[in-house]
């Protein structure tokens, strides 16, 4: 039987519970898989939390499993290891999957959707100029003296580029991807009201890229009231297509809608390779304590085996997962257990309960 090589990159934090955990319950899938294992984020040791050999990996082996990386909120910290690696990678495409699932008690049922976001561009792309700095400065200078506003000095300064091309692209694949995951529905979401030349750009674009596929529905949303719209009735949606920003938080929204980010898979996707990751953060605070819910990073994992051609053993994956939680005994501190006064299971008992349900017909 062939065996695949697959980066594996566990992260900081909980990351490398986390991994260790969805490891295990891909490896009993029976698939056979080669970890290549390196460290990204404060795992790394000093220096760059992205180390080259790690990008290295991921381009010779076009796929990888990736733990959350702690990014740090101060203001002269390093950058986002998530977004550098998606930029050195030109992994454009990162897509968020949610559904409700049996068990998980929230107040919607019904709920499948996917946020798709375009991840090169816009304000997340870090094209930033402290505040004070002389450039910064001189750019204020410039904006002022173009007549389109007017930026106070001693601000900080973030651009929000958004291309045809990267709007081309990341609609294209949204498309596509609803096609063929059976949503047959795509929503463009913006805030081309206030932000005419940037998302109005994208929005163009989008209107174009729908007319070259009439077999899947499109319609257009602005952002606060796409926001408004999913908490009230998120089952009328399918896939929704965006910007990087905006995608960002609009994914975090549709999770907690099923049962928050602990049950959120995500993947971002490139032309030469694929990384697949939780939609949830490293949470440092408790790691290594065996708290965290491995639910969202074994899904990732079935996202891996399908994009390896394995749908039979993601689908039995997926399907360990919701029995699991329909069962509703071995679920982490995050969500409501059955009965409610059982204790949270660990992290690593979530992943033998899935791998026990793997066996069962």
């Amino acid at each position: 039987m062939q065996t695949t090589r697959v980066t594996l990159l566990p992260g900081d934090g909980t990351g490398p519970e986390l991994v260790a955990a969805a490891c295990r319950v891909l490896e009993a899938t029976g698939v056979h898989l080669e970890w290549e294992t390196l460290q990204v984020g404060q795992a790394a040791g000093p220096g760059s939390g992205l180390p080259d050999e790690a990008l290295a990996s991921v381009r010779a082996n076009r796929v990888a499993l990736k733990g959350p990386v702690t990014t740090t909120k101060e203001r002269r910290g390093p950058r986002s290891v998530n977004v550098e690696l998606r930029k050195a990678l030109d992994l454009y495409a990162q897509v968020r999957p949610v559904r409700s699932r049996p068990g998980i008690r929230t107040p919607f049922s019904g709920v499948d959707l996917a946020v798709i976001r375009d991840t090169t561009e816009d304000l997340y792309g870090g094209v930033e100029f402290e505040a004070g700095a002389p450039e910064t400065e001189a750019l204020i200078e410039t904006v002022n003296r173009a007549g389109r506003g007017e930026v106070r000095p001693g601000s900080a300064i973030g651009i929000k580029p958004i291309s045809e091309a990267a709007s081309r692209r990341v609609v294209a694949f949204a498309m596509e991807y609803a096609r063929d995951h059976g949503y047959g529905h795509v929503t463009a979401v913006h805030k081309a009201s206030a932000m005419r030349s940037t998302d109005g750009l994208f929005l163009e674009v989008a209107r174009h890229v729908a007319q070259d596929h009439p077999d899947v529905a499109f319609d257009e949303m602005l952002v606060d009231s796409t926001c408004a719209a999913l908490v009230r009735r998120p089952q009328e949606f399918g896939v929704l297509a965006t910007l990087n920003l905006y995608g960002d938080i609009l994914s975090d929204l549709a999770a907690a809608l099923v049962g928050g980010v602990g049950l959120a898979p995500g993947m971002n996707v490139g032309p030469d390779a694929a990384v697949f990751e939780a939609a949830h953060g490293s949470a440092p605070k408790y790691a290594g304590l065996g708290k965290a819910n491995p639910m969202a990073m074994i899904l990732s994992g079935a996202l891996l085996l399908r994009h390896l051609g394995e749908g039979d053993a993601a689908a039995r994956v997926e399907a360990a997962v919701d029995a699991v939680a329909a069962e509703g005994r071995t679920l982490t501190y995050d969500l409501e257990r059955t009965p409610a006064d059982l204790p949270p299971a660990s992290t690593d008992e979530v992943a033998s309960a899935v791998i026990a349900a793997l066996g069962r017909p």
